[in-house]
């Protein structure tokens, strides 16, 4: 029988490790995939959300109904994700 090596491709070829959804890498990660609800049709799917710009607000419509949806990104004092706000636009 022959022993092989263990190799990390990553390792051997250079490459950054991938952040696959609903995965954690940690609490430092800049990505975190984040399921949510459409205010306006209760549609639940998920978000990449990106940390590294830190808190965030912004508009998007949903990807079932079309309706704009008010984002907001909720980080603590060091930076990390605590929470992910969606709300009608009036």
């Amino acid at each position: 029988m022959v022993k092989r090596r263990t190799t990390n491709i990553d390792v051997l070829y250079g490459l950054e490790p991938v952040l696959e959804p609903g995965r954690e890498a940690g609490s430092d990660a800049l990505e975190r995939f984040v399921e949510r609800a459409c205010p306006y049709c209760d549609e639940q799917y998920g978000v990449t959300v990106d940390l590294s710009a830190g808190p965030q607000t912004y508009v998007e419509d949903c990807q079932v109904c079309c309706q704009p949806i008010s984002t907001s990104i909720v980080v603590g004092e060091n930076g990390e994700f605590l929470r992910l706000e969606v709300q009608r636009l009036e």
